[in-house]
């Protein structure tokens, strides 16, 4: 049941897959963010670690670095 208007309303079956579907998506959007977010952890660290050893950066790990 949901609440429309103050009134509790059957959910249809439609209403109940469509959540579902709602969530999954929730789900796989915020994954791929926290996939993104640690691929660019691990591309900051190779490049500092190269900073620090003198070795040349990608263009990749160049664009991560924020003077």
């Amino acid at each position: 049941m949901k609440l429309i208007n103050n009134e509790l309303v059957e959910e249809t079956a439609e209403d109940l897959a469509q959540a579902e579907t709602d969530r999954a998506d929730f789900i796989a959007e915020e994954t791929a963010k926290e996939e993104a977010r640690a691929a660019k952890a691990a591309l900051k660290a190779s490049a500092k670690a190269k900073l620090v050893a003198g070795e040349a950066l990608t263009e990749e790990e160049a664009d991560t670095i924020v003077l």
